[in-house]
């Protein structure tokens, strides 16, 4: 059975906890997963969008890629007057 490739880059991400592209794409090459630069880019940025990883820039030609912390609790304090 062959899972989506937006699976496999999320459990990749998810393993290593916090992982640059140029890793990330290293990792798949070696697993002999060709992937082109526009479909990375757009598994990325649906990942993102979906809210389950964060994407930064660490130089001009290389990103950092993240899990994105669980559920975000906002605890709402009454103040008091």
């Amino acid at each position: 059975m062959k899972f989506p490739l937006r699976n496999l880059i999320f459990e990749k991400i998810k393993q290593a906890g916090n992982i640059t592209d140029v890793e990330l794409l290293n990792g798949l090459n070696k697993e002999e997963i060709q992937v082109s630069d526009d479909t990375f880019n757009k598994i990325l940025l649906d990942l993102e969008i979906f809210g389950l990883i964060r994407v930064s820039w660490i130089e001009k030609h290389k990103r950092r890629i993240e899990v994105a912390p669980g559920d975000l609790k906002i605890d709402y304090v009454d103040s008091v007057d």
